[in-house]
């Protein structure tokens, strides 16, 4: 079930990206130009850099040098990025516990003023594309982790980002249900989104059109579109 959106290109580019915390370099000369319809993966050990990659592109973590653009304007923060369409499931999930499934995916839709009748068809949309459509109206403590999980990918679908983010979106998923994802980032590209998916999961990873491996910051590509 494709969920209902409207999103422009939003090609990215990474120019010579370098994000250091302190004296540790996470990432070094990051080059990447990525288009509507891209589903990328990027793998590497824990510690590589995937998720510093990811949070650079969305406006998060400020590069020591380089840049990010997106549809061609330099993201500069996390506002300006999700302005642009970039929306992240991030690890952790960041749901609202006082809200149900439904609720975490409808409120920031209507907080950005969607129109009501709009925003509860996305919703439900987006509940069905993970499987979660007979659990929407439970509260967020009453779900499992991989219930959580799917829940914040539904939010994210929901958004119809022009490019989405997704940090380990099937770390606590089973088979059925990372399948169930992956075709719905899929469907994500398919539609015109570039979508990024960091994963240690080397079977999501196959699925994705290219893969981007990192390694103390720097990037090489294991397989390309």
């Amino acid at each position: 079930m494709s969920v209902p959106s409207a999103r422009p290109a939003a090609p990215v580019r990474v120019s010579a990206l370098r994000v250091s915390y302190g004296s540790t370099v996470a990432l070094d000369g990051i080059e990447l130009a990525l288009g509507p319809g891209d589903l990328v993966a990027v793998t590497g050990p824990s510690g590589a850099g995937k998720s510093s990659l990811l949070w650079a592109v969305a406006g998060a973590v400020a590069p020591a040098s380089g840049r990010v653009t997106v549809a061609g304007t330099e993201v500069r923060d996390r506002a300006r990025a999700a302005r642009l369409g970039v929306v992240v499931v991030p690890q952790g999930n960041a749901l609202a516990s006082a809200l149900t499934a439904r609720e975490n995916v409808l409120v920031p839709l209507l907080a950005a003023h969607v129109d009501a009748a709009d925003a509860a068809a996305r919703t439900a949309a987006a509940l069905a594309a993970v499987g979660l459509e007979e659990s929407g109206h439970h509260l967020v403590e009453e779900l499992s982790g991989g219930q959580q999980q799917r829940a914040a990918i539904a939010r994210a679908l929901a958004a119809g980002g022009s490019v989405v983010l997704a940090d380990e979106p099937t770390s606590d998923l089973d088979g059925a249900n990372r399948e169930r994802v992956i075709a719905a980032l899929r469907r994500e590209a398919a539609a015109g989104a570039v979508v990024l998916m960091s994963t240690h999961d080397p079977d999501a990873a196959a699925q994705a059109d290219a893969e981007l491996a990192l390694d103390e910051g720097r990037m090489t590509w294991r397989r390309c579109r």
